[in-house]
This record gives structure tokens, C-alpha cells and sequence, in this order.
């Protein structure tokens, strides 16, 4: 007897059942393929919507992300009976008035290099003389070009202008930063409590609330070491330029308390600076290298020693993360994105505790 023809009608294999199949198995990986696709495109829109929208949103949630910072404080003075309205209006006054300290000592400076331009230009080109061994190939390429190396001139002003218009934050900016600043402290607690209560569950209610603690503190307490250790490294740079015989030591210290904020960009920022300073200051290309060491060295001992040390195991962040976030940032938004991917990284850390928390699983060695 045929074999096949012991088996039931509903048993048998049909070419209808293999093309369902097969149809499933295509649709699935069509959805697949949809899914990844609108996702891709969602991000590539995300990513044009905040460059080109950089002029508002880079002030606002600078505001928003100050503002958090300073909640903690805003709630101890509240228990002491100290208005709102009172706080909010002193924190703009005083960072108004830093700001513009800043800029005036900052600006003095950097219009002293401006007028002497062409001075340190020629002095920078003579002096970096020793380099054209290794770019023989270079000179020789100008050479089959045409032009003549030797009466080729170092122009530092495009320098000048393009590093103004790149940090230099416009007017309208500022005022929708100072104003955001003003109103989201006025206002703290209330978009706090409208923002719990969105979620509709009471435990969901208090997780929020609870993300918003830790974000408001883990910010507070990085921020505040960050600062007291940035003003050490800050002091420590402007004695040491001082002694090592740079002129204004004093931008220097600023410059090494500000850049500190931002992690690998603002360091390697100081040590061009005080590269290009001790060559025009000092009288050998030796000596100039003494100070961009002295600030390596201290913000070596000071990021892989101090800071972690201080700061603890729950903020320290994954390096490879933190570069990530600078050049997302950076590239999105500039200096300030820059100086925004670590509060970003913070941020995401303290809801991701409270969404999905370590289980500490046992892996595989």
C-alpha cells in the first residue's frame, strides 16, 4: 500500500501551506525592515530638528539644566522661608555680573593678542622653522605648484574671527537663556508636581518623583565638586604659568577653570593655548613646552585620581560614553552641546536606575 495514502487529507503537505509560509516569513522581515527604517528615519529628523533649531534650544535647556542644579538650593532657602521669585531674580543678577566680568577680562586680553597679530605670527612662523624638515614633501609639492615656502606668512586673524563667532553667544540668546533661567525657577515646584502627575498610577507617580530627586541631586552634587575641583586646577594653572614666565597668567587660570567642565575638548584646548603662548613668550621652543606638561600632568592626576576618588562610583560615567555624548553634542550644538553631554549622560543614568535597575546576572566567564 501507498505510504502516502495511509496518511489523513489534513496531514499532507500542500503547496498552499508552503506559500503561507513563505509569505509569513517575507512579511515578517518586510515589517522588519519597515520598522528599522522608520526608526532610522525618525532619528535622522531628530538629529536635523536640534541643529537647526540650535539657537533656541541650546539656551533653554541650558536654562533648564542650571536651573536643576540649583533646585537642591532652592529648596533648603524655601524651608528658610525665602521666596522664589527673591532666588530666581539673585541667580540672574549674579550670573549677569559674572558673565560680564568674564567677558570684560577675557576681552581685554584677546584684544591684546588681536593688536599684536602680526607680531606673534612672524615669531610663530620663525620659530616653528624647525618642523619644515619633517614636511619636506609639503614644500616640495608648493614648490611643483609654484609658490615659494619661504615668503609664505602665517595669518592668525581668520583664527581670531572664526573662534569669536563660534564661541560668542548672540544677544537674542542670552536673553531667552536668562529668561527661561528666571521663569523655570519661579516655577520649579509647580512643573515638578505637573509632571508627576501626568502618570495616571500612584506607583509610576512616585518612581517619577523619584527620577526627579535623583536627577536634581546627582546634577547638584556633580556640579558643585566639578566646580570646587576646576577652581583648584584653575589656581594651580595660573601659578604655574606664572612662575614658568607666561604672559597673563590669569586667562590662563580662567581658561583652565571653564574648559575643565568639559571633558578631553577643554584640556586639549589649554595646552594649544599654552603651547602657542610659551612660543611667542619664551625665548626657545624647549621652554614652551613646559607649560602645556605641567597642565597635562595636573589634569592627568586630577581626571584619573582626584575627581574619581571625590566624586564616587555612582556618578563616575564609561569614558567610551562620554566620548560619544562630546561628539554628538559637540557636533549638534558646539561648545555648549560639548559642555551639556555630561548633565545628558547623568541624566540618563538616574532614570535608568529607576526604569532598569541591575539584576547583577551571572554570565559566563
Amino acid at each position: 500500500m501507498d505510504r502516502h495514502r495511509s496518511l489523513p487529507e489534513k496531514s499532507r503537505p500542500s503547496a498552499e501551506a508552503a506559500t503561507a509560509l513563505l509569505s509569513r516569513a517575507y512579511d515578517s522581515g518586510l515589517w522588519r525592515s519597515t520598522q528599522v527604517a522608520i526608526i532610522g528615519t525618525f532619528l535622522i529628523a531628530t538629529c536635523a530638528f536640534l541643529y537647526f533649531t540650535s539657537a533656541i534650544l541650546v539656551p533653554v535647556v541650558s536654562a533648564i539644566i542650571i536651573g536643576t542644579v540649583l533646585g537642591p538650593l532652592e529648596k533648603r532657602l524655601f524651608d528658610y522661608r525665602v521666596p522664589a521669585w527673591l532666588f530666581a531674580t539673585v541667580v540672574v543678577i549674579v550670573m549677569f555680573v559674572m558673565l560680564q566680568v568674564s567677558a570684560i577680562l577675557l576681552s581685554r586680553s584677546i584684544i591684546g593678542w588681536v593688536k599684536h597679530a602680526a607680531e606673534f605670527s612672524e615669531i610663530l612662523r620663525n620659530k616653528l622653522q624647525i618642523f619644515e624638515r619633517g614636511l619636506a614633501a609639503v614644500h616640495e609639492l608648493q614648490k611643483a605648484l609654484g609658490s615659494n615656502p619661504s615668503n609664505m606668512k602665517l595669518d592668525v586673524m581668520p583664527v581670531f574671527q572664526g573662534a569669536a563667532a563660534f564661541l560668542t553667544p548672540t544677544l537674542a540668546e542670552l536673553l531667552i537663556f536668562f529668561a527661561t533661567l528666571f521663569f523655570y525657577l519661579l516655577g520649579r515646584e509647580g512643573l515638578r508636581r505637573q509632571l508627576v502627575m501626568l502618570f495616571e498610577v500612584r506607583a509610576n507617580r512616585l518612581r517619577a518623583l523619584k527620577i526627579i530627586n535623583d536627577v536634581e541631586g546627582n546634577l547638584a552634587r556633580y556640579f558643585a565638586t566639578v566646580t570646587i575641583i576646576n577652581a583648584a586646577v584653575g589656581l594651580i594653572t595660573f601659578i604655574g604659568t606664572w612662575i614658568l614666565g607666561l604672559a597673563n597668567p590669569a586667562l590662563f587660570g580662567m581658561l583652565a577653570f571653564a574648559c575643565n567642565y568639559i571633558p578631553y575638548i577643554g584640556p586639549a584646548f589649554v595646552v594649544v593655548a599654552l603651547f602657542a603662548a610659551g612660543i611667542v613668550s619664551l625665548p626657545t621652543l624647549a621652554q614652551a613646552l613646559w607649560a602645556p606638561l605641567f597642565y597635562v600632568t595636573l589634569t592627568t592626576i586630577e581626571g584619573n585620581l582626584l575627581t574619581p576618588r571625590i566624586v564616587g562610583g555612582r556618578l563616575t560615567l564609561n569614558p567610551f560614553a562620554i566620548l560619544l555624548g562630546l561628539t554628538f553634542w559637540g557636533w549638534i550644538w558646539g561648545p555648549i552641546g560639548a559642555f551639556l553631554s555630561v548633565p545628558f549622560l547623568i541624566i540618563v543614568l538616574a532614570i535608568r536606575e529607576h526604569v532598569s535597575p541591575d539584576e547583577d546576572p551571572d554570565l559566563p566567564a
